[in-house]
């Protein structure tokens, strides 16, 4: 009878080691199905407008007063930034950049177009900042790969 308890002692031990393992595993699964969903939005649902020449997108930086070539630089941050976010080593750095990109078109709304659609930029930065901070090994890790 003795021996019967030491085995499920024994298992229930190796499932609570487990456990920790499972919740990392979550964490990551549900850190690339963000990072994809943030990146389909950064490449197709702003990116493309951009690029493509969309008349929303025109009429938006014409606005600004800049330019086209500004929607052209900014699409193409924004394309560069979406792929860089499914891409493993870059994605805690692209989080960051995309949320420095996001406090400039913040900054644009609030004073070009007077806040009306400022807080699309600050609700995109929250999932951004979870990237980045779910990702942060690969910040400290680019150091290494760049060699030095």
């Amino acid at each position: 009878m003795n021996e019967s308890a030491e085995p499920a002692t024994g298992s229930r031990e190796s499932a609570d080691a487990q456990a920790p393992s499972r919740r990392g595993r979550g964490r990551h699964i549900a850190l690339w199905v963000l990072q994809a969903l943030l990146a389909s939005f950064f490449v197709l649902g702003s990116a493309f407008p951009k690029l493509t020449g969309a008349s929303a997108a025109v009429e938006s930086f014409e606005q600004i007063g800049l330019g086209m070539w500004f929607m052209y630089v900014v699409g193409l941050l924004e394309l560069a930034g979406g792929l860089a976010l499914i891409t493993p080593w870059l994605s805690g750095l692209s989080a960051i950049c995309l949320i420095a990109l996001l406090i400039g078109a913040f900054t644009t709304q609030m004073t070009v177009f007077d806040g009306e659609n400022a807080v699309f930029p600050l609700i995109m930065m929250v999932p951004l900042a979870v990237v980045a901070w779910g990702r942060r090994d690969t910040l400290a890790g680019l150091p290494r790969l760049l060699g030095r």
